[in-house]
């Protein structure tokens, strides 16, 4: 039996319109600029291609400009999903890109910094550094 999986929580202001920035997150070629090197999409089902090797996600739930939400297929912990979430700030006007995933304990660490490294190059696709 494996362990349940903790929830990550990171939260990062990127400098763009929500509907660009959604753009980014929803469709394949945004996605491709800086998740995964293709995606491909077939209904509801996402596959995200990294170095040839293929992963397949569930588009849960999406809304337009605001959240989009997967579940690996290859994930035994039902109850764990990767979400894109975005806020703007009424005050400031940011945008907001939280993000929301899973990782086992001992993987939380690496889940971290790879989410920082693809927002990394998330930002520089949008002209955002």
């Amino acid at each position: 039996m494996s362990d349940l999986k903790e929830k990550i929580e990171l939260e990062f202001i990127i400098k763009t319109s929500p509907s660009i920035l959604y753009n980014r997150l929803s469709t394949p070629s945004g996605l491709s600029e800086w998740f995964s090197d293709d995606v491909n999409v077939k209904g509801n089902i996402y596959t995200f291609i990294w170095d040839g090797a293929e992963q397949e996600a569930e588009l849960l739930n999406k809304k337009e400009n605001t959240s989009i939400k997967f579940h690996w297929l290859d994930d035994d912990d039902e109850d764990a999903y990767f979400e894109f979430i975005i806020n703007v700030d009424e005050l400031t006007g940011e945008t907001a890109l939280m993000i929301i995933d899973f990782a086992e304990e001992d993987e939380k660490e690496d889940s971290v910094e790879l989410w920082n490294q693809q927002i990394d190059q998330l930002k520089h696709c949008l002209g955002s550094n």
